[in-house]
């Protein structure tokens, strides 16, 4: 039954992304926008064929840089948030400070963090790490605060201690909300990423769109815009394939 919803909700979301598509190129077409304005679909896809070579170079800088940043965001998100509820006492001084950080449009950091650590990968990484932690920390925070506590009072009256009930109740607990989390992050890992590129980088979509920019080639910048869209659903259906392997229960 499972299965079959799935495949009914892939079904509809194909069917949706091609009407999707037919008219946008019906719309360029019909309409004979001009290709800085609206490009066909058909013009971005011959755009895409052409310049294969740069792009497939610049999506494994970006989708490296996201799934670093990525890895590194959830470590410290889902760390904290374990932390904070084996330690409820520090959760006073770093949910505020946390907060506060998390209020300020993560795009304002990055002339810092260029400054701090240059225009090659490593800038990209902290960017999407700071990006995604927060709501991850927030979401596995969440999920771990749900449990039940007269199942949390039935396992200490066993003998259960701090780390068996971590383990045993309250992690199975978070994780639909801990992968509620990942998903979002998936997109915003790649569009930090991007961003951060077009502000200071050596390769990568963001610095190849950067480029065909400048060179007023805007049917390039939808190819890399393509491109990294590609590459956030590709990240999307990863992290909710995982999801309906690990949290089957939910």
């Amino acid at each position: 039954m499972t299965a079959l919803r799935m495949s009914t909700s892939m079904q509809r979301g194909i069917a949706g992304g091609l009407l999707l598509v037919l008219a946008w190129e019906g719309m360029a077409r019909g309409l004979h926008l001009p290709s800085y304005s609206l490009p066909a679909v058909t013009q971005i896809l011959a755009s895409i064929g052409a310049q294969r070579g740069p792009l497939v170079s610049a999506a494994l800088v970006t989708l490296a840089e996201a799934l670093a940043g990525y890895a590194l965001g959830a470590a410290i998100g889902i760390g904290t948030a374990i932390l904070l509820t084996m330690a409820p006492r520090l959760r006073g001084a770093i949910l505020p400070a946390a907060t506060a950080v998390n209020s300020v449009p993560v795009i304002a950091y990055s002339p810092l963090v260029l400054l701090w650590f240059g225009s090659g990968m490593a800038s990209k990484i902290v960017m999407v790490a700071l990006a995604i932690a927060f709501t991850l920390f927030l979401g596995t925070l969440s999920g771990l605060d749900r449990v039940d506590r007269r199942s949390v009072d039935l396992m200490r009256s066993f003998g259960g201690g701090r780390l068996a009930i971590l383990w045993r109740l309250r992690l199975p607990t978070a994780l639909p909300l801990m992968f509620a989390g990942l998903r979002v992050a998936t997109a915003r890992s790649v569009l930090v990423a991007v961003v951060t590129e077009m502000l200071g980088a050596y390769n990568g979509l963001g610095m190849q769109i950067y480029k065909a920019v400048v060179q007023v080639d805007f049917v390039q910048v939808w190819g890399a815009v393509f491109v990294a869209s590609a590459l956030s659903l590709a990240f999307f259906g990863l992290v909710s394939w995982a999801e309906r392997k690990l949290v089957f229960w939910n």
